[in-house]
């Protein structure tokens, strides 16, 4: 048992209020569902929010935050733990595991990013102060672990720009890959490290409509992988390079909201036999980071449905 990860399991899961609270009667199910057999498995039902799920690399467990904390419950639905975070007590959904998953990337409603080592010490704070606000949201830690892909908010209110940066794992420089008007988001390495997919308003006409695109580690060479009416975010690749799994909002759908009609769709790598995956009751919190099990057959979400 590492030493971030409390070793006393619980029975229930126990957040604080925290951010969104679910509706009365609302539940949050995580579920495991099987790309090749179509099976859905419910292994975490609770009337508190939860969101994002990572899958462990080696297999064994979910990784995901409620109440401004990350826990860690096995893919059997057993051994649920509280994950030791610090000082922080503050996290959205919004992390990442590292590659070999000794160590997990989080963001922090400070608007910084940390790295919490599951074998003890403290966070560390990978990311830089500014003198404007701006905030960090991670989404991808590059296979080699050198580097981290973000979506970066400049200023406040309406009229703050969201654009994408990555930055040194190990703390440095900031690097902007896009600098644009139109909002981007979710940027996340494929395996190979060769390329960054992303959802974006890039070449939309309509505010929202965003769509699926991919660009090489300068912010050059962008492809866009998705042209339908429905709304298009969080392109998720899965561990061995094949599969891109995506959430795919009605038409008309500003940003990634909660509480809507939702599906989830694959299609291969290049953007081709686009299928839809499972529909559901869901949106913010639902596949906001990479939740691939390590075999790219199965992966990790969370459905909302209403009492």
């Amino acid at each position: 048992m590492t030493d971030n990860v409390k070793s006393d399991s619980v029975t229930e899961l126990s957040v604080q209020n925290y951010g969104r609270q679910l509706a009365p009667g609302q539940r949050s199910l995580l579920a495991i569902h099987d790309l090749a057999t179509g099976e859905r498995q419910v292994i975490l039902e609770t009337d508190h929010l939860i969101e994002a799920p990572n899958w462990t690399p080696d297999g064994d467990h979910l990784i995901f935050n409620g109440g401004g904390q990350l826990w860690r419950i096995g893919v059997d639905g057993l051994g649920l733990q509280l994950i030791n975070t610090g000082m922080l007590a503050d996290l959205n959904n919004d992390h990442v595991l590292s590659p070999d998953g000794r160590a997990i990337y989080v963001s922090s409603n400070d608007g910084h990013l940390y790295k919490i080592g599951f074998d003890a010490g403290p966070p560390v704070r990978v990311s830089n102060r500014h003198d404007e606000p701006f905030r960090y949201y991670l989404h991808g830690v590059s296979p080699d672990e050198q580097e981290l892909a973000y979506v970066g908010i400049e200023g406040t209110g309406p009229e703050a720009r969201r654009n994408l940066y990555v930055i040194p794992a190990a703390g440095g420089t900031d690097r902007r890959l896009l600098d644009s008007a139109k909002p981007s988001d979710g940027p996340e390495y494929s395996p190979d490290g060769q390329w960054i997919y992303f959802s974006s308003e890039l070449r939309s006409s309509e505010p929202g409509h965003a769509q699926v695109f991919r660009m090489d580690r300068d912010g050059d060479e962008i492809s866009q992988f998705t042209f339908d009416n429905r709304v298009n975010w969080f392109p998720h690749i899965s561990p061995d390079g094949q599969t891109i799994l995506f959430l795919s909002y009605p038409a008309g759908t500003i940003g990634h909201p909660p509480d809507k009609d939702v599906i989830i769709r694959s299609m291969t790598v290049a953007g081709e036999d686009i299928k839809d995956v499972v529909a559901f009751h869901g949106g913010q919190g639902t596949i906001n980071v990479n939740s691939w099990a390590p075999d790219s057959r199965r992966f990790a979400y969370v459905e909302y449905p209403l009492g």
